[in-house]
């Protein structure tokens, strides 16, 4: 079977590069009963599909730079626009990150729709036996409803996707492909995912939560902090684990807006009586208060009165500077995506085609590009895809 164009991978980045590859015809194979899986799982199933503020720096790469072309030309209005031209009602969230207002399989329904425009096929539940390439075209050797298949292309795109979330399936295809064929792979890693404390230290916190400023290397994230059995979760601790490495601290701020010394100190010349740990209650969680002791040695007893400026000092540096140091995380189980990825060295920024395959082509999750949380991923997808299927459109029309 020949087809111009054959993408490994029917998730955010395959769906939207087969809608612009355009060309003489295009194939794209899922392993999955049903394209877009992680969109319709994602956003707790109204899809985070895009960010107003998406931009090259937020972003995590060995080379911050690559993103930006195709960012640049695929940009979150461009998406905006698409949804909108559907008819699919959205809203901002926080911190810019833009939800449907009905449900994210309109997303999957409206790639499906351009795709199907573009002239792209789509078969689902088909896995990949072999790929092999003779200077001219790839080959792959393809497993679907108990048949086996081959079918030729011009070009080959790897749009598998990462290792995170398995139990969607996920395999690192792309990574054993990309080997295959020489391009290099940076280190991969599960991000953003929640940490994991091996003690138990914050079982008895489980369900608490609570705005915090949270740092792991140059990672700093203003966000919402949340306790679970295992460990620390919520968007903060997301964030910063796309940052972290073993056996380095994190650090917690539990008074992002500094107003705890001065309203502990105004307190104390009202009600000195009060108890220090009653006050602090006020500002934090009582769970939390009445763990603190335990989790970072602070004396909180007596009342307000009997604390000294200094007392209140140390108390609140303590608070904005609790430093942790996770035992792990929770892995690729529940990671939303994989840090890292194939080497951007190998591969052309404008095109995403590898340097020294032509035809080969890496899209989304696959590559050496990861998003922060709140639709930038999906947004490295989008732009990515355009990026690749324009080459490709552009390929076809001229050879």
């Amino acid at each position: 079977m020949q087809f111009d164009t054959l993408i490994l991978g029917a998730g955010a980045a395959g769906m939207m590069c087969a809608a612009h590859a355009g060309g003489r015809s295009t194939l794209v194979i899922d392993h999955a009963r049903a394209p877009g899986e992680k969109i319709r799982i994602s956003g707790g199933g109204r899809c985070n599909f895009t960010n107003l503020y998406a931009a090259p720096e937020n972003f995590l790469s060995q080379n911050p730079h690559f993103c930006k072309s195709a960012l640049s030309r695929y940009t979150q209005w461009d998406f905006i626009a698409l949804v909108e031209a559907y008819g699919i009602a959205w809203h901002e969230k926080t911190l810019g990150q833009l939800f449907c207002d009905g449900s994210s399989k309109q997303i999957v329904a409206m790639l499906r729709t351009e795709m199907e425009r573009a002239g792209a096929a789509l078969w689902l539940q088909t896995s990949v036996a072999g790929i092999s390439h003779d200077g001219t075209r790839f080959t792959a050797q393809l497993e679907r409803e108990g048949t086996r298949h081959e079918v030729h292309a011009r070009n080959l795109v790897l749009a598998s996707g990462g290792k995170s979330i398995p139990k969607m399936g996920a395999t690192g295809l792309a990574y054993d492909i990309a080997r295959q064929f020489g391009l290099p792979l940076t280190e991969t890693r599960p991000a953003l995912v929640p940490f994991t404390f091996t003690d138990g230290r914050f079982a008895t916190l489980s369900g608490v939560s609570l705005p915090v400023r949270a740092t792991a290397d140059t990672g700093r994230f203003d966000e919402a902090l949340l306790f679970t059995h295992r460990g620390l979760s919520g968007p903060a601790m997301l964030q910063t684990s796309s940052y972290w490495r073993e056996g380095t601290p994190i650090t917690l701020d539990l008074d992002p807006g500094g107003t705890f010394y001065d309203a502990l100190r105004d307190q104390r010349a009202r009600a000195g009586r009060h108890l220090l740990s009653t006050e602090l209650a006020r500002h934090l969680p009582a769970r939390l208060v009445a763990a603190l002791p335990a989790l970072t040695g602070l004396a909180l007893t007596g009342n307000l009165a009997d604390q000294s400026d200094a007392a209140l000092t140390t108390l609140c540096d303590t608070l904005r500077n609790w430093h942790l140091t996770p035992s792990g995380t929770e892995g690729y189980r529940t990671a939303e995506v994989t840090l890292g990825g194939i080497d951007t060295d190998a591969l052309h920024a404008r095109t995403l085609e590898a340097r020294d395959l032509p035809g080969l082509y890496a899209i989304g999750e696959a590559v050496d590009v990861t998003g922060w949380l709140g639709g930038y991923n999906f947004q490295w997808a989008w732009a990515s895809g355009v990026a690749a299927g324009r080459a490709i459109a552009t390929s076809s029309s001229t050879a």
